[in-house]
C-alpha cells in the first residue's frame, strides 16, 4: 500500500511544475519584445537571475532558518551546468531559427527525459505517460503544421540541444533527490559572464530592457525554481511534459502582445496539449488514490 502521503506529494508536484511551466511561457514573448542583440539579452536575463538567487538564498537561509545550498554538491554542480549550458543554446535558437522550429523540437523535451530515466535510473515510463507523450506530439506537429521552415540547420541544432540539456538536467536532479530548487538560478552566473566577454563593444544593446529585467527578475526564477523543484514529487517525463505547456501558451501570448492571430491549427493542437496533459494528471491521481485505498496483505502467519 502507498504511504497516505503519496497522493499529496504527487499533487503537489504538479501544481508546483505546472505554475513553473506557465511561468516559462513568457519567456519567448518579453525576448521578443524587449527587440535587443542576442548577448545582452542573455547577459542581462541572466545576471538579474543570478541576483534573484542569491537575494532567495540569503532570506531562505538566514531570515527564515531553511537549510537550503546554492549548489547542492557534484549532482548540483552538473544539474547546474547543464541549466547554464542550456541558456546558451536556447537563446540562440530563439535568434536563428523560427519560433514554430524552437517549440517543435522543445516537445521532445519529455521523451528524452524519459529515455534518460530509462536508461540510467532504471524509471521505465509507464504506458499512460508514454501514450500521453505520443498524444502531445500529435499536439505539437497539428501546431507547426506548415510552418516548419528550412534552411536553419543550426538554429534547429540549437533547440535539440536545450531540449536533451533541460531532460539531462531534470534526470540528475531526479536521480540525487537533492533540492535544486536554486541551482538553475545560481548558475545563471555562467552564461551572464560568457555572454559579457561575446557582447559588442557598444555595451548592452536592448530597444526596452525592462522586459528582460522582468523576465530575468520575475518570470525565469519563478519558472525554473518551480520546475527544477518538480522531480522531487513527479517522474523526469512527467515533470519534461510540463515543459510544453510553452508550446501552447506562448503563441496566445504573442497573439495578446504583438496581435500575431494563431492559426486554426496551433488552437487545435494546444487543446489536444492541454487534454492530454490534464488526462494524464487526473488518471495519475485516480491510480495513486485507488492504490492509497487498497487493504495491505495480511502478513503472513
Amino acid at each position: 500500500m502507498f504511504p497516505s502521503s503519496d497522493a499529496a506529494r504527487h499533487r503537489r508536484g504538479l501544481a508546483i511544475t505546472g505554475l513553473g511551466g506557465l511561468a516559462l511561457s513568457f519567456d519567448i514573448p518579453l525576448i521578443r519584445a524587449a527587440d535587443g542583440e542576442v548577448w545582452s539579452i542573455l547577459a542581462l536575463r541572466s545576471l538579474s537571475t543570478f541576483a534573484v538567487a542569491i537575494v532567495a538564498w540569503f532570506v531562505l537561509n538566514r531570515l527564515m532558518g531553511r537549510r537550503i545550498a546554492l549548489i547542492p554538491g557534484k549532482a548540483g554542480l552538473v544539474a547546474g551546468l547543464l541549466y547554464g549550458i542550456n541558456s546558451f543554446t536556447f537563446l540562440l535558437a530563439v535568434f536563428k531559427t523560427s519560433t514554430a522550429n524552437v517549440v517543435f523540437v522543445l516537445a521532445f523535451t519529455s521523451m528524452f527525459a524519459a529515455l534518460l530515466s530509462w536508461i540510467f535510473l532504471k524509471e521505465r515510463p509507464s504506458n499512460a505517460t508514454l501514450v500521453t507523450m505520443a498524444i502531445m506530439i500529435c499536439g505539437v506537429g497539428f501546431i507547426v503544421q506548415d510552418g516548419l521552415e528550412s534552411g536553419h540547420l543550426f538554429g534547429d541544432a540549437m533547440a535539440a540541444c536545450s531540449a536533451f540539456l533541460l531532460a539531462g538536467a531534470i534526470t540528475v536532479s531526479r536521480a540525487s533527490g537533492r533540492d535544486m530548487a536554486l541551482v538553475p538560478l545560481t548558475t545563471a552566473i555562467f552564461p551572464a559572464i560568457a555572454a559579457l566577454l561575446l557582447m559588442p563593444s557598444g555595451g548592452f544593446t536592448i530597444a526596452a530592457p525592462s522586459y528582460i529585467l522582468f523576465n530575468g527578475l520575475v518570470m525565469i526564477p519563478l519558472a525554473f525554481f518551480c520546475l527544477a523543484t518538480g522531480p522531487r514529487y513527479l517522474s523526469a517525463p512527467e515533470v519534461g511534459m510540463f515543459y510544453l505547456l510553452e508550446t501552447i501558451l506562448a503563441p496566445i501570448w504573442v497573439w495578446i502582445a504583438f496581435s500575431e492571430v494563431p492559426r486554426s491549427q496551433t488552437l487545435l493542437g494546444g487543446a489536444i496539449l492541454i487534454l492530454a496533459l490534464a488526462g494524464h494528471s487526473l488518471w495519475q491521481m485516480r491510480l495513486r488514490s485507488a492504490r492509497m485505498r487498497a487493504p495491505c496483505p495480511e502478513p503472513a502467519e
